[in-house]
């Protein structure tokens, strides 16, 4: 036995070096690593239900292209690895335009900030009509899963259940949407 296979060998589970080496199904891997999947999703992501989604996304990408993947348990746990830092720094972004006022409800109109210069308040309005006008722009179903997902703060399987959708396709749709308004956003010079 190699060195490489007893270093390996140490790192895994008891469960693990048990298992004979050889080609997984896709159906025992999701058994064996969607709870520990799970876990380490959490861990990075902070949420269970944002966890879950990346997890789920793995294992539907891992599906579409399961007969060019070697190691598809290293591969999943760094495809959840990538998903989650990509969330983490996405969320990060994500700016609420509705502030909450001091008794706790989120305010329906618009208020200024009383902190802020009057040149930062207009560029501020600017932004916000522009994100409203890019908003205009986008098909119907695109709209209420955007007012779903940052009005609600539903998760993608929550989006899935009221809408019908599979949560992978509500990620698509919504990423696609998104972008759609980062284009009308750049073309109107607001972002580069």
């Amino acid at each position: 036995m190699g060195l490489i296979r007893i270093c390996q060998m140490a790192v895994m589970t008891p469960k693990e070096v048990s298992q004979p080496p050889g080609p997984e199904t896709i159906e025992q891997l999701f058994a064996a690593l969607e709870s520990p999947l799970l876990s380490y999703a959490c861990r990075i992501a902070g949420e269970f239900a944002i966890a879950e989604d990346l997890v789920q996304d793995a294992f539907m990408k891992l599906h579409a292209q399961f007969a060019e993947v070697r190691e598809p348990r290293r591969w999943l746990y760094r495809t959840v690895h990538n998903q989650a830092l990509n969330h983490r720094r996405k969320s990060g972004k994500i700016i609420s335009l509705n502030r909450p006022s001091p008794s706790g409800e989120t305010p329906t109109d618009d208020t200024p900030d009383p902190q802020s210069l009057p040149d930062e308040e207009i560029a501020r309005w600017e932004g916000i009509g522009l994100v409203r006008l890019s908003l205009e722009t986008l098909d119907e179903r695109s709209r209420e899963l955007i007012r779903l997902k940052f009005h609600e703060n539903l998760s993608y399987q929550e989006i899935g259940a009221r809408t019908g959708l599979k949560a992978s396709h509500v990620g698509y749709l919504l990423h696609h949407a998104l972008k759609g308004i980062a284009g009308e956003l750049a073309k109107n010079g607001v972002v580069p």
